[in-house]
Order: structure tokens, then sequence, then C-alpha cells
């Protein structure tokens, strides 16, 4: 099967939605369809077979795509639109396949060249209006929740990322054919490929030796909930001064901003930063580490760190929040409440009860396996294209 893909993200960067395409392309290729990628200029170049890789027109002026919605994206969508139908005019396709706000236009491009259509919905773009603050204007809001509502009715099949995104769907038309796939970590990015050396490398340039690693890994936007995460620090070194917060990701001007706040509250020793870094070496902190986190405290989106979280087989402590709960239970997690102190004494119960954080770990592992493997997504991503061309 021929298939176009238009994806409206800097791809390939190390965050959310560019993970979640890259998932789609290396099933779709291991199902052995042939992919024409439609993206922005911006982005790393990634070498998946049978999958090629259109961008738009490269400027200059746009060297970076900020996360969730804005006038930059709004741009870069209008000269993606083109680049997709310049395609469409000269080759012929099965299926269109579309990410996010690219569905806005790829149901009208599905009707003008009569394919059928799959809608990969990674959040509800409404909400996104106001969590990424881009704007409370109701007209706004609601242009965005019309739009999205008559995608949806006008999608061959529709994928879902999480429960929450799934029952939207099933509101707003319980009809239209409907998967939910899950994002996972693809299948070259297992924690246990990376080597002992790497490790080694690891603890000696961030100065490990002898520390319990609590690990962050994922962007700095204020949802993830950073700020809470460093609210509850001092609260946890006061009783395992040799805990360390490692935090992989977020832009340099955030990593930054956070380097100066944890100077200026004392607690410099006690904090990594990183910066973005390869898939496979967060996979080797990941193994560093004795606790993993994930404070986020607003939204409804499943983190993607969740499902990697799951596969390596470290405990983990998540808001006990439905951006969490959906997924994760108190088997496979430690649950808390989104405020520091609940935060800190989660950490603590893992750091202090080895054989419970063991416990913890193993069945999240477990639950990876059993529901979230790279080939259950591949087997998913079949069934979906099933039923878009039936």
């Amino acid at each position: 099967m021929n298939i176009l893909m238009i994806a409206p993200q800097p791809f390939f960067e190390p965050r959310g939605t560019p993970f979640s395409v890259s998932g789609r392309l290396r099933a779709l290729s291991q199902l052995g369809h042939d992919v024409d990628l439609v993206t922005y200029h911006v982005g790393q170049n990634l070498v998946i077979p049978r999958v090629a890789i259109f961008r738009t027109p490269v400027l200059r002026f746009v060297r970076h795509v900020p996360i969730g919605p804005s006038q930059t994206k709004l741009f870069l969508d209008v000269l993606l639109l083109f680049r997709a139908l310049g395609l469409m005019l000269t080759k012929r396709y099965d299926l269109l396949h579309t990410h996010e706000e690219a569905s806005f236009f790829g149901v009208l491009l599905a009707r003008m060249f009569r394919v059928p259509h799959v809608y990969d919905m990674h959040s509800s773009l409404p909400q996104q209006l106001t969590n990424f603050q881009y704007t409370r204007f109701r007209p706004m809001v609601r242009l965005f929740e019309w739009l999205e509502s008559r995608t949806i009715n006008s999608s061959d099949a529709v994928i879902t990322i999480c429960p929450a995104l799934a029952e939207q769907v099933r509101k707003l038309n319980g009809r239209v054919p409907h998967l939910m796939i899950e994002n996972v970590p693809s299948v070259d990015e297992d924690p246990e490929v990376v080597s002992e050396e790497s490790l080694r490398r690891f603890r000696l340039d961030n100065s490990l030796e002898g520390k319990r690693v609590v690990l962050y890994a994922g962007n700095f936007e204020p949802y993830q909930g950073i700020d809470l995460l460093l609210s509850s620090v001092e609260q946890v070194v006061a009783r395992a001064q040799d805990a360390v917060f490692l935090l992989v990701g977020g832009k340099p001007e955030q990593v930054q901003h956070y380097r100066d706040l944890v100077a200026q509250r004392g607690l410099s020793s006690h904090f990594r930063f990183t910066g973005q870094r390869p898939p496979k070496e967060i996979a080797g902190y990941m193994r560093l580490a004795e606790v993993l986190v994930s404070p986020r405290t607003v939204g409804t989106n499943t983190p993607l760190k969740v499902y990697e979280y799951l596969q390596s087989g470290k405990p983990m402590v998540a808001t006990n929040l439905p951006t969490h709960t959906q997924v994760l239970n108190e088997d496979v997690a430690v649950l808390v409440a989104p405020d520091p102190k609940a935060l800190a004494l989660g950490i603590l119960s893992l750091l202090e009860n080895p054989a419970c954080a063991r416990k913890v770990g193993a069945h999240a592992r477990k639950l990876y396996e059993s529901r979230y493997s790279f080939q259950s997504f591949v087997k998913k991503t079949e069934l979906v294209l099933r039923m878009a061309i039936e």
C-alpha cells in the first residue's frame, strides 16, 4: 500500500508527537507499506525502510518549532498543505494518514482525491489552546471544537492514544471506526540494549557514583510539573542526602532557568541537567535510576514517558490524575496527590524500601510486556488500516 502521511511537527526531534510519528512509520514499514512523510523543514532525518521524507521549503528564520499551538505552526501548516497537495497531484496514494491539526485539511484532501483518511488524534486540539495558554478566547476555542468534531465525523478511521481521547471520540461519534493505540517506545529503544560500558560513562560524566538517582525525562513545559518536582526536593534530601535528581530534556533557556532556580534554593548538588538527549542515552539513564518520576499536573493525555518507564522495569512515582491513572494503577506505580509533600513522600517510599521498589518495577515491566510491546503496536496499526479501507 502507498501511504501519504502528514505530520505537522519538527521531525525528528526527541519529544512526544515526533516519537509517536516515528513509531507509526516503523510499524507501517514492518507491515510492508511504502510511506511518503510530509513534515516541516525543521528536524533530523531518520532512516526508516520504505519511508521517504518530504519537507516544506527551508525558512532560515524558523529554526525551532515550539511545543503546542503557535503562529509559527500555523504558517508552516499552510506550507505543509501545499507540499502535500503537490505530491497528491503527481502520485497515486491508497491512504492518507494525518496527525494532529493536519487532519483539518486532510479530510478535504482525502475527499478531493477519493482516498481513505486516517486521523491520528494525539490530543484534543481545543484543549491544547488552553493547556498551552495560547488563548482563552471562546470563539477561537469553539472554532477548534467544530473543526475537531468535523474531522472525526469525516474520517474513515480514527486513532487515539489514550482512554480519555477514546471516550471523547465515542461521545462525538460512536459510529466512526476507531481504535486506541497507545504510544510505545520503538523496538530498538529497549533499555536492555544499552551496554554496561555506556552506563559507566553516564555515571562518570554526571558524577553519579554512590548516588541514588531520581530521574525525570521529557520536555520542560509548564504542564509537566517540573516546578512541583523542584518543590518536593528539599523534603526528599532531608531524609535521603545521597539522592540526586537527574532531569533529562528541556530547551537550553528552560534548563538555565531551572539551574538558576535550584541554585537559589541551595540545591545544586542534588541536581543534574543534561538537556535533550538521544533516546538510547535516556534508556541508559533509566537503568541508572532508583526511581522514575512523572509529576504532570495538567492534561488528559498519557505521557509517552509512562510507557518508557514501564518498559524499563524501574519503579515510578506519578501524580494521581487521569493523565496517569488511565494506564497506571497502584500495583505498577506509586500514585500521589499533585502537591510537594505527597510527591516527596512517594519518592521516599521507594528510596527507603528497596523490596517495595523492586516489586513495583517488576509489575510495571510485566504490564508493558503484556499490553504495550512494539509488536502489539504493529498489530493494532494493521487493524486500523483495515478499518479505514474496508
